[in-house]
């Protein structure tokens, strides 16, 4: 089993979300080269700023990371093709049908090349209903954010800073995450 490294800020629940890692449902974040040669702990200081990306929804309308400020968003990129990203896309959809609304809201943002028809017939496959449909048929996105595989997933504040993320599949339903999610837009809210 690989390795989990977790890094988190001070959004006021570093420390829930380390402890939904122990509960199965761990958040990898990404380290600087200098944290990791130094032997991090994995804790930031500070959210880092997320570049500005473009994508489009299901019907075609441009759209961007912008619109979602205001809301604590868990970004997700992945692929049709990936499997690990065919298998967290369920616990996903679970997560947004539970606290999806004014204060959160999962983007499971493909990558795919072949553009919105193969992103719709993935979710009607697989019965995704409460996700929606964004696809960036570029993979700009992935190079933007210096994504290193698929699936990788962003905790972003309301701010639109990253405060966390993950390299690989979670169940991102499991009810300590659920609970530890829940409890940083709340916190976030005030």
């Amino acid at each position: 089993m690989e390795t989990k490294r977790l890094v988190l800020t001070r959004f006021g629940v570093a420390a829930a979300l380390v402890g939904a890692m122990a509960a199965g449902a761990g958040i990898y974040v990404a380290l600087s080269p200098q944290e990791s040669a130094q032997g991090g702990s994995g804790a930031r200081s500070e959210p880092r700023s997320v570049p500005e990306i473009q994508f489009q929804d299901g019907s075609g309308r441009a759209r961007s990371l912008a619109e979602f400020r205001g809301k604590v968003v868990l970004l997700n990129l992945w692929a049709t093709w990936c499997t690990p990203c065919r298998e967290e896309m369920p616990s996903l959809d679970r997560l947004q049908a539970r606290l999806g609304g004014p204060g959160f809201e999962v983007v499971a943002l493909s990558i795919d090349q072949q553009g919105t028809p193969v992103v719709r017939k993935f979710y009607d496959e697989l019965g995704i209903k409460a996700l929606k449909l964004y696809n960036d048929p570029s993979a700009q996105a992935g190079f933007k954010l210096a994504t290193r595989g698929l699936p990788t997933t962003l905790i972003i504040d309301r701010a639109g800073r990253e405060v966390g993320r993950r390299v690989g599949p979670a169940e991102w339903d499991a009810p300590k995450m659920v609970e530890e999610l829940r409890g940083m837009v709340e916190a976030s809210g005030r």
